[in-house]
């Protein structure tokens, strides 16, 4: 065991050479030299602390559901905090959930409580920390919409800042331009009744298995939807509906997916990415903007 992962053991468990088909639900991508799960939030920033000093780069991962990682080796860690970061406290209908938290465990034990306002996630399999991160959302509802405050580790601190400093917009917030660490979220639902919102629930659920490619490795929907549009209506427009490079393939049941049928490389599917990128704004003067977040390309 190297130096590091010797340090760094001490706040948590750590793993060599991870491939990125493990640590993704697209499936694809090179190789993380370390996978870091920090016990609690002193061990976090302990880690950070001998990231720093051992001068090896890291990068946040939550579920992985929203990534598209290169096929390159990525010479540095990636701190997960599923795996000890999934503590949720109840105070009437005010939800604080660790950012490890499953979103998706989160709704059920949400609606079991007959608290309404998660029915919208009870689909998308990230993490709270990755879905304040890219204001997941679904059905017209979004993250932002029930947040009230999230805990953040920036500037060698960690503290509560409000939802307005978060600067949710479509698919958007603050931390994707800072390097600020989601550690905890607060949340206000509303009450409910459970039958209602298990039914609304299970009606959705059917929705998705029905329009939704579910059976393939995917990211979920690659492009956000422009103004005034719907990025799979452009995406039928220019032909690319179930077109194939390799293995990774514009699915046939929803064009704004692009799923691993096999042994996809990244680099496959970064080549359909961007094809329809460039096909759309030759054809239609409009900007198909990633709602994946690309990692570890040069």
């Amino acid at each position: 065991m190297s130096e590091f992962m010797e340090k760094v053991a001490q706040f948590g468990d750590i793993e060599e050479n991870v491939s990125f088909r493990k640590l993704t639900t697209l499936k694809v991508g090179g190789t993380a030299r370390y996978v870091i799960y920090p016990n609690n939030e002193f061990c976090l920033e302990s880690i950070i602390d001998i990231c720093h000093d051992e001068g090896v780069d890291f990068k946040m991962f939550g579920n992985g559901s929203n990534m598209l990682c290169s096929d390159d080796f990525y010479d540095g860690a990636i701190i997960k905090l599923g795996r000890y970061f999934n503590k949720v406290y109840y105070n009437d209908y005010e939800i604080t959930a660790q950012a490890g938290c499953s979103v998706i465990n989160l709704a059920y034990e949400a609606m079991k409580k007959g608290m309404s306002g998660l029915e919208f996630a009870s689909g998308i399999p990230g993490t709270i920390g990755g879905c304040v991160f890219m204001n997941a959302g679904a059905y017209k509802s979004s993250m932002s919409d029930i947040i009230t405050e999230v805990q953040v580790y920036r500037n060698e601190t960690t503290e509560w800042i409000s939802a307005e400093e978060c600067e949710f917009g479509y698919r958007t917030s603050v931390f994707q331009k800072k390097p600020w660490i989601i550690t905890a979220v607060k949340m206000v639902l509303k009450p409910g009744k459970r039958e209602d919102i298990e039914e609304l629930m299970k009606d959705r659920q059917a929705r998705r298995f029905a329009t939704q490619p579910l059976e393939f490795p995917s990211a979920g929907s690659v492009f956000r939807n422009p103004e005034n549009g719907f990025s799979w209506k452009y995406i039928d427009m220019i032909g690319y509906r179930g077109m194939k490079y390799g293995h990774a393939c514009v699915s046939q049941k929803h064009s704004n997916f692009i799923v691993n049928e096999g042994e996809a490389t990244a680099s496959d599917i970064n080549r359909l990415i961007n094809d329809i990128q460039d096909k759309v704004r030759e054809a239609y003067d409009v900007e198909l903007i990633l709602e994946v977040e690309k990692f570890n390309w040069k």
